[in-house]
């Protein structure tokens, strides 16, 4: 793929993340994208907290999904989740800074393999995941 190509590639991604409607809701930010990998951050807000007071699940997840998206659908075909495995390590509260990574792992014509990582500001691991996508042609 040519640079052009690479280009037309990420602004495609970058549109399709524009519309994703749970994205603005929750205030995540893309903070970088490139074929294969993303970063998207997003501030635990106490909206965002479950019955005792702690960063809901879901919210994690939501992060690392929009990571894991942006990496997987860089390249330029639609890749959707197959599937993610998800563990919850550290929690956390209103007012945390969360920042999520996904980073390819395996790449094929038809399927690429994601680690996608949630850490705090201080840099230590809430949660780790690993997300399998399908590849459109």
């Amino acid at each position: 793929m040519d640079i052009i190509d690479k280009k037309e590639s990420l602004s495609q991604a970058k549109k399709r993340l524009g519309k994703d409607a749970l994205m603005k809701q929750l205030g995540i930010e893309l903070e970088e994208i490139k074929p294969g990998y993303a970063r998207t951050s997003m501030e635990v807000k106490p909206e965002l907290l479950n019955g005792v007071a702690l960063t809901h699940g879901g919210a994690i997840f939501t992060l690392a999904d929009i990571a894991f998206a942006a990496a997987s659908n860089a390249h330029g075909p639609v890749a959707v989740a197959l599937n993610v495995n998800i563990s919850f390590l550290k929690a956390t509260t209103a007012g945390t800074t969360l920042t999520a990574t996904a980073q390819e792992d395996n790449l094929t014509n038809k399927t690429g393999l994601y680690r996608l990582e949630v850490k705090d500001e201080s840099g230590e691991l809430v949660a780790l995941a690993e997300g399998l996508v399908y590849r459109k042609k």
